[in-house]
């Protein structure tokens, strides 16, 4: 048998009779539990729990943790979904009782404080997008996507549009089509110009009265700006569609300039990526939608609204759970996401305007301090300037055999969680990187001088990265096809 427990199942230290905590007999009559619950909610025997102690519950479970990577551990410079810090302070705000105890059943009249505080967060929101209406409903930015194109497609179908059409370019976040398939629409994928921007003939010859949507990222996945976004959003309008920018990289430009500004007209935000609130591991997330004030009558709901307060002193106003008068209906329960939506409610108030705008400028700098110092070793073909995040290629060294999973592999001994690798697909072994804001010179120097050390290295030797963690190089392909989905008993050693 093992005798690590950081590395043992909690079943297999388990041992008959063991507890975390001993208590006294009961001291009053004790009913049996058959003449409480009907027989029928009874199990005919007791789960089969592990039997453990404190001690060995809390040294497995903080043992496990020092097995994983995260912003708090490691630099984590994860290309096309922004891994930055998460302020302690606002993580300890978030956790006041006053929040965390907020049960969504209350009515609004004892629930003002934090209906106040979701009404800001939408008033900021909207005003960081230039688009007013704003839901904090959705749960995540898929989610969003797919709720900001409800609302468009309810908005066709009150103007008694037929449009049956979403398109997007093939840079897009796989995300893109998948909403817009999941919302009833049929996905067209438009080709990019070899420098990596939407190709403006592509776009013209697929624009047509069917079309309802062109989704676009703007700072795109290569981490470049739509220079064309003007005339771009100018076709899409011309044929009486929408332009739907997807925020996920809203790091390199909040506070700067505004979707609404350069012709959007929804959004969602990645509260989690872009406002500090922590993620991974499929959650939690947040993905508010800003719209344009034509189309905030189909919101999802409910949204809070504000209204003068009459005959009292002490506030100037009341807060309101509204549905907007033509809503698509919830897509989440209650008013969505509250931890992560208080989180970055915490951070845009300790930044303010200039703050944002900051945190935005800082981004760009650090990825392009970042490309300036990797180019000549991981060629970066969409030029020598990005904005919060850039992708090179390895299609050099895959020549002499080594592969960009192998780089990212090997940086897993250095210290440094890998960047995405193999996204976008139209760049030959891509490695996207994105150090944000958060992160210092040093740590970028160290990360930069790790790549070039991998990048001397054997291919034989890489093929087996990484070489210091407990498990090195599974087998992808096996785990997919034979997945293991129950647990068995470790066979003894």
């Amino acid at each position: 048998m093992r005798n690590n427990q950081a590395t043992q199942l909690l079943f297999e230290l388990s041992k008959s009779g063991r507890r975390g905590a001993v208590y006294p007999a009961c001291d009053v009559p004790s009913p049996p539990v058959e003449s409480l619950i009907p027989a029928r909610f009874l199990a005919q025997t007791p789960s089969a729990l592990p039997e453990i102690t404190e001690p060995d519950v809390i040294r497995h479970f903080v043992n496990l943790s020092t097995k994983n990577m995260s912003v708090d551990t490691h630099f984590y410079p994860l290309g096309s979904c922004t891994m930055k810090y998460n302020p302690k302070r606002h993580e300890r705000l978030a956790s006041l009782h006053g929040i965390v105890d907020v049960h969504p059943y209350q009515p609004a009249e004892d629930i003002q404080g934090m209906l106040e505080l979701l009404y800001t967060m939408q008033q900021m929101l909207g005003e960081i997008s230039g688009l007013p209406g704003v839901s904090l409903q959705p749960a995540a930015g898929a989610q969003g996507e797919l709720a900001a194109l409800l609302v468009a497609s309810a908005y066709f179908r009150d103007k008694g549009e037929n449009r049956t059409r979403v398109l997007f370019p093939n840079s897009a976040h796989g995300t893109n089509p998948a909403s817009a398939a999941i919302a009833g629409f049929d996905c067209v994928q438009l080709k990019s110009t070899s420098a990596g921007f939407v190709d403006l003939d592509e776009l013209r010859a697929h624009l047509d009265d069917k079309t309802a949507v062109f989704m676009v990222t703007n700072p795109n996945t290569l981490g470049l700006f739509e220079k064309e976004m003007a005339t771009i959003a100018k076709l899409v309008h011309d044929v009486g569609a929408l332009v739907y920018i997807d925020g996920a990289n809203m790091n390199a430009i909040a506070g700067i300039t505004r979707p609404g500004d350069f012709g959007g007209d929804m959004q969602h935000y990645n509260v989690h990526k872009t406002f500090t609130g922590p993620h991974g591991a499929g959650g939690p997330g947040s993905g508010p939608i800003a719209v344009r004030d034509f189309l905030a009558p189909y919101l999802p709901g409910p949204i809070v609204t504000q209204q003068p307060r009459h005959g009292s002193l002490d506030k100037a106003w009341t807060y309101h759970l509204t549905m907007p008068e033509r809503s698509v209906g919830r897509v989440r329960s209650f008013f969505g996401n509250l931890g992560i939506i208080v989180r970055g409610y915490c951070y845009l108030r300790t930044l303010g305007a200039e703050g944002v705008k900051a945190m935005s400028e800082h981004a760009v700098l650090n990825a392009n301090y970042l490309l300036a110092k990797l180019k000549d070793v991981l060629p970066v073909p969409q030029g020598d300037r990005c904005m919060h995040e850039f992708v090179a290629s390895a299609k050099i060294h895959k020549e002499r055999g080594i592969s960009a999973m192998d780089i990212a592999k090997r940086l897993l001994d250095y210290g440094f969680h890998a960047p995405t690798v193999y996204f976008p697909l139209v760049v030959p072994e891509a490695m996207m990187i994105e150090p944000t804001e958060t992160e210092s010179k040093e740590t970028l120097d160290a990360f930069a001088d790790a790549l070039r050390a991998i990048l001397k290295e054997d291919a034989e030797f890489l093929h087996l990265a990484p070489h210091t963690t407990p498990v090195s190089r599974p087998d992808d392909v096996a785990a997919a096809r034979n997945p293991v989905l129950k647990w068995r008993p470790h066979p003894a050693e």
